[in-house]
């Protein structure tokens, strides 16, 4: 034991700072306030609990600012409620985790802890290398992982089909907007034959006699 060193002489390593004690009166060195200041919103207890990007119930500036263009679409921006999610899977853990021959699917995957839910679509990537032929379930595959997969002789069974944009073509596009040749043809025949009787009808029948 150190000389001079007892229970009397101990001093802690950093010397205490008694705590600030507020709204004990003036007579507390703190001020009328308690250091906050005189009235408004800030001085109210509670205040310092206000949400990131709060302005006092005015309209924030993230709400200000300009919005893209159909940002509530499906073919916009990939926001919610549109937006898509996936939990990815590499090829190097099915090398690692599953044998040769073994079935691949959300629930085995779960189970190896690959994934976490099996409520997210699971979409195959193709990092690293396979050895070994697997039966793949999954919502998705990229084409490097496809190539891989099926080069080592596995397979691949798609748990829901691939959504694919209709894309109308130009010539499609004119031929809706501008009417066809018969049809012209058509509508052209129709108004003839409309002054044709008109035409008749207004014939006055000669008087006999």
């Amino acid at each position: 034991m150190a000389d001079g060193l007892d229970l009397s002489t101990l001093k802690p390593a950093q010397a205490r700072k008694d705590r600030k004690r507020v709204g004990r009166g003036l007579g507390s060195g703190k001020g009328r306030y308690s250091g906050r200041g005189l009235k408004g919103q800030k001085s109210r207890s509670g205040s310092k609990k206000m949400r990131a990007g709060f302005e006092g119930g005015q309209m924030p500036l993230y709400m200000r600012v300009g919005k893209q263009r159909g940002s509530t679409s499906k073919d916009a921006m990939p926001i919610v409620p549109f937006m898509t999610r996936t939990q990815p899977v590499n090829l190097k853990a099915l090398e690692e985790r599953f044998e040769a021959g073994a079935e691949v699917t959300p629930e085995t995957l779960k189970a190896k802890r690959l994934i976490r839910s099996t409520r997210i679509d699971v979409k195959i990537l193709g990092v690293g290398e396979l050895s070994k032929a697997l039966t793949v379930h999954a919502h998705g595959v990229s084409a490097t992982a496809r190539e891989k997969i099926e080069k080592a002789g596995g397979t691949i069974v798609l748990l829901r089909e691939p959504k694919v944009a209709k894309k109308r073509s130009k010539a499609k596009a004119k031929a809706k907007a501008e009417p066809s040749a018969e049809a012209e043809a058509t509508e052209a025949e129709a108004n003839e034959a409309e002054a044709t009787e008109a035409a008749a009808g207004d014939e006055v029948p000669e008087a006999k006699g």
